[in-house]
């Protein structure tokens, strides 16, 4: 039971920053239709996306419990207007019906790539967030052919690489703590199927439980740029987090050799969700990166 409740004394203001990020979202958030969005067939699940503006393909993936606006609403009316943005909501989330299938990082990678299979898009630019990163990551490592740069905000690529604190608050999650809150709203308004919400909670809450590692060799040999977005106190592990950016080849002296292809941007007083709030100070980092 102390467990459960430490759990929870977490969770809560995460829930409260999340509600009060919702809220900005759907108050400020221009409204952009996209030029494109359905389903599409992957994997034996139909998967949902929308599609934004012109230009080179940027495929955006959210996360956990998250919706393509709720978590890319106020980020899409702006880079749309130079790129091509595929916005995609996977397994359970949003428009993407619950599905019994097993859940792991792997088959998520390999929907995304269907995604792009069927829109014909051959590579493109991938910015994930949270578990959107780690799915990201899987891709670039499973497809590298796939992913030109890639673009991690606050994510990693193995459990470890989450603050103790943050993996001890997964072992404690419970459906019951997601009640009327943010993530409630945004399934409840477009989830096709609003009597799976439990069952969708117990299966990502079984997901987020389960440790992760691609392996440190796998990460060293992904080819693409990669940008790292992380707030200062977002629950990363910065210790972990500096040995990712070595293995991309970053952590050298630029002053005695050229500068490393990818990029870390650590953003000062922000949290897990509050990083995402970050607007314009995203929004500068991925105009720079991706150019």
């Amino acid at each position: 039971m102390k467990r459960v409740f430490k759990g929870y004394s977490i969770l809560k203001p995460v829930l409260i920053i999340a509600m009060l990020f919702f809220t900005v979202i759907q108050s400020n958030a221009q409204q952009l239709k996209p030029t494109d969005s359905g389903y599409a067939p992957v994997n034996g699940i139909k998967v949902y996306y929308e599609v934004y503006g012109e230009g080179r393909p940027l495929v955006l993936l959210h996360g956990a419990f998250y919706t393509i606006q709720m978590n890319w609403g106020q980020l899409i009316p702006e880079l749309s207007k130079t790129r091509k943005v595929i916005a995609i909501e996977l397994q359970g989330h949003g428009h993407t019906p619950f599905s019994n299938r097993k859940l792991d990082l792997a088959t998520l990678a390999s929907d995304v790539e269907g995604v792009m299979n069927y829109l014909k898009v051959d590579s493109a630019d991938v910015a994930g967030y949270s578990m959107g990163g780690s799915v990201a990551y899987k891709l670039a490592i499973q497809s590298p052919k796939r992913v030109r740069k890639l673009v991690i905000i606050s994510s990693t690529y193995k459990s470890s690489g989450w603050l103790p604190a943050v993996t001890n608050a997964f072992k404690g999650f419970k459906p019951e703590f997601f009640s009327n809150s943010p993530m409630k709203a945004a399934y409840d308004a477009v989830a096709p199927d609003t009597t799976k919400w439990t069952k969708f909670l117990e299966q990502m809450i079984a997901f987020a439980g389960t440790p992760f590692d691609m392996g440190d060799s796998n990460i060293s040999k992904i080819t693409s740029p990669v940008l790292i977005i992380s707030g200062d106190n977002d629950g990363l592990d910065k210790i972990e987090l500096m040995k990712t950016y070595q293995l991309l080849g970053g952590g050298v002296s630029a002053d005695l050799g050229p500068m490393p292809k990818s990029h870390l941007a650590i953003v000062p007083s922000q949290g897990h969700v509050s990083l995402m709030m970050q607007t314009k100070t995203i929004l500068g980092y991925l105009d720079d990166f991706l150019k």
